[in-house]
């Protein structure tokens, strides 16, 4: 069954929240199991380097080892996430600039509305390695709109 707004009951609609930063912890999943093309496997590595980066910047933040982020033609991939905030997915990262990257972003997320990082924030390693940017689940805008 196909589910909107329009056919919930008024008292089980999700409005849009006040703006919150997001919550901790902020949880950094890298890909283990992602293969370069020439199939070595390049995950552990940046899970290393992330891990470092975010050390080195005195970063609060979970770090954890996932199988899979099912971006497999786009390795490296790391998602960046927290329970009140965008999920988001960068792919085609390398252990030379993506752990930078990818600590410098946490640290924004950590300060914006739902995390949402402004674009002229992000690295261009990940603006170019954008895969998905996921709204947070407990916020839902009747118009769908990201917030202002």
């Amino acid at each position: 069954m196909d589910r909107n707004a329009s056919t919930l009951p008024d008292d089980s609609r999700v409005t849009e929240l006040p703006r919150p930063l997001p919550s901790a912890p902020v949880v950094v999943s890298v890909c283990v199991n992602c293969k370069a093309a020439d199939g070595a496997v390049v995950g552990p590595a940046m899970l290393d380097a992330v891990t470092a980066a975010l050390d080195e910047r005195d970063v609060a933040v979970m770090v954890r080892p996932v199988q899979c982020l099912s971006v497999c033609k786009r390795p490296t991939t790391v998602a960046v996430t927290s329970q009140d905030g965008y999920t988001f997915l960068f792919g085609d990262l390398v252990t030379d600039t993506g752990p930078d990257a990818v600590a410098s972003f946490v640290q924004s997320y950590q300060k914006s509305d739902y995390g949402l990082v402004p674009w002229r924030e992000r690295a261009d390693v990940l603006r170019k390695g954008m895969v998905a940017r996921v709204p947070p689940l407990r916020w839902s805008p009747e118009d769908g709109r990201a917030p202002k």
